[in-house]
């Protein structure tokens, strides 16, 4: 069982998503344990302050490095095991990174920031720094949660047809391919005829090149980084 510690002034936030769909049932099964600490427990004052004003002058509150030392110092530490900062300074999430941390660790925790961030000591506790991407948001949480259902759908057991995570956007480094279900029409749009042929092969062969297109299409990043990784042509 993966454990998952989540640092937050908010743990309220992950009620009701740990308590719904994939990761509710994870947890139900015990594939994955979510733990939620915050660090307001650790203050030491009857105002139980987290935040203060930056040295140096400047707008906005930073949190304060005490309770968020405290906080992390109080959790079990296990073998492998890593500490991520939810910051926007951090690697973008990717499936590779989700990837790594699914198979590579037993132990998540997870220090979601608020205000204007952290004092910058509390990176002395962090092993990798994380973001959701090139923007800011009001809080860590939001990017905390995309990261524990990322990565936790890659566990074995929380998908149910583990075989369908192998056909994904991003697993090969490409886009996925285009799927359609029943009516085989609808408002005058047609089922490729292909996917109602019944030739699994033909079926492979296309998805597969729609994979191509779209990828070159839509991400010509994706594309490009594709291309650079397949093996030169046999001379």
């Amino acid at each position: 069982m993966m454990q998952f510690d989540i640092v937050t002034l908010f743990p309220d936030f992950f009620a009701s998503p740990l308590a719904s769909g994939l990761l509710g049932r994870a947890l139900a099964n015990q594939i994955a344990q979510v733990n939620l600490i915050n660090p307001r427990d650790f203050t030491t004052d009857k105002h139980r302050k987290v935040d203060d004003e930056p040295y140096g002058g400047g707008v906005g509150m930073l949190m304060k490095p005490e309770p968020i030392f405290a906080a992390v110092e109080s959790l079990p530490v296990l073998p492998r095991r890593e500490v991520l900062l939810m910051t926007p300074q951090g690697e973008s999430m990717t499936q590779p990174l989700f990837q790594t941390l699914a198979q590579q660790y037993d132990q998540l925790v997870i220090i979601c920031g608020h205000y204007e961030g952290v004092d910058d000591r509390v990176l002395s506790l962090v092993t990798r720094e994380v973001s959701l991407g090139d923007f800011v948001l009001t809080c860590g949480e939001i990017p905390a949660l995309a990261l524990l259902n990322g990565v936790i759908r890659l566990r074995p057991g929380t998908v149910a047809k583990a075989d369908s995570l192998k056909y994904e956007s991003f697993e090969d480094g490409l886009l996925d391919y285009p799927q359609y279900t029943r009516p085989a029409e609808f408002r005058g749009m047609a089922v490729p005829e292909v996917l109602r042929s019944g030739n699994h092969e033909a079926i492979a062969r296309w998805r597969y090149e729609q994979q191509l297109s779209r990828t070159r299409q839509r991400r010509p990043d994706l594309w490009q980084a594709w291309v650079q990784r397949q093996p030169p042509p046999a001379t």
